[in-house]
């Protein structure tokens, strides 16, 4: 990836995040209505945060940010005043201070850690790993649809051992994972194979390796 293409992709993940303001976002927006490309990364990020926050749970923010909160609020008679004159507004910007809080300290379970991709090398799936190691999520950037008497089966391949099975995979969600021991991910190399419905009846991959990763 050239220097340019690293710097539209990472301002195509701050429009998707919606980080990109001002004159930047409008620039940003007429070199997508001329640039394909643009639209292509930003559904890319749009599609991979949406995945990656069907992953995250909420998180109840410290004393510290209600203090901090409380401190920021107008004095109480300047909010008897602007009762009186705009009684949504203080409600209004109350809740959106909480809103913001809430989601600043909420914590991710699953950080992104590497993206399979078929033979051609196009990236299909992020994998993200927990803080413990013994868990990860699979989440699409494309929707696809495996033949009705097909299922796809996610398997990890430990340095220099047999593939060991972790489940079905969901083609058009995204859906969490157990290791069965921590730190599994270590060296190891992630795949998707194309089974028969409902998984392999061998213990082993029987299809074709569709999407793969070295970790």
């Amino acid at each position: 990836m050239t220097p340019h293409d690293r710097r539209d992709d990472a301002l195509a993940a701050e429009y998707a995040l919606g980080t990109l303001r001002g004159g930047a976002r409008l620039r940003f927006q007429r070199r997508m209505q001329a640039e394909p490309m643009l639209v292509a990364r930003v559904a890319r990020w749009q599609s991979l945060l949406t995945g990656l926050d069907t992953t995250l749970a909420p998180v109840a923010p410290p004393a510290s940010v209600w203090k901090k909160i409380t401190l920021s609020l107008p004095p109480e008679q300047s909010a008897r005043a602007t009762r009186g004159v705009y009684p949504w507004l203080a409600a209004a910007a109350m809740a959106l201070m909480v809103l913001t809080a809430t989601y600043l300290w909420r914590a991710p379970d699953f950080t992104p850690l590497a993206v399979l991709t078929d033979a051609q090398h196009r990236a299909q799936w992020v994998v993200s790993a927990n803080r413990d190691g013994d868990r990860l999520s699979l989440a699409p950037l494309h929707t696809i649809s495996p033949a009705a008497d097909k299922s796809l089966q996610l398997w990890i391949i430990p340095a220099g051992k047999v593939p060991v099975s972790l489940g079905l995979v969901e083609a058009q969600s995204a859906r969490a994972f157990s290791l069965h021991k921590p730190n599994a991910l270590a060296n190891a190399t992630l795949a998707i194979s194309l089974e028969p419905r409902g998984g392999s009846p061998t213990g082993q991959p029987t299809g074709p390796v569709l999407y793969s990763a070295v970790l």
